[in-house]
């Protein structure tokens, strides 16, 4: 029996097989846009609760793609300063959610966001995800 736990290699897939209400996603994208979104400025909390200033939070809207298609990404804080038009970036454990009833792409703090080498797809953009609206429906038992 192995002691050490063997590392699973990631299995990496295409904008199109993205499904709504699904997570641990690997994929290679290219950024096509990035627009920042305002964020409302937060309520100040009683100085008991919070001693420390909170920093504004960043978030970028960004169009990304690959050769099968293309979805909106939400870009959090650091992650906007990677996610520049032109770049191509990996996206691990990334996962799917709904706005709106549409899809957005987003990697929390359980997934990273890494620069990759300039790939040589061309991006998609006529089969974009995000403008599929879905509608929650609950199944009688």
């Amino acid at each position: 029996m192995a002691t050490t736990a063997e590392k699973r290699k990631p299995v990496f897939i295409k904008v199109e097989e993205l499904k709504p209400g699904t997570n641990g996603h690997n994929l290679t994208v290219k950024v096509l846009e990035s627009k920042p979104v305002p964020v409302p400025k937060p309520r100040r909390a009683p100085m008991s609760l919070s001693q420390r200033p909170q920093r504004p939070s960043r978030i970028n809207e960004c169009l990304v793609g690959d050769e099968t298609g293309c979805i909106v990404f939400t870009a959090r804080n650091e992650q906007v300063d990677i996610m520049q038009p032109g770049a191509t970036v990996i996206l691990r454990n990334a996962k799917i959610d709904m706005f709106k009833g549409s899809m957005r792409l987003a990697v929390d703090k359980w997934g990273r966001v890494e620069v990759a080498e300039p790939a040589n797809f061309a991006v998609r953009d006529n089969n974009n995800l995000s403008l599929v609206e879905y509608e929650l429906v609950t199944v009688q038992a």
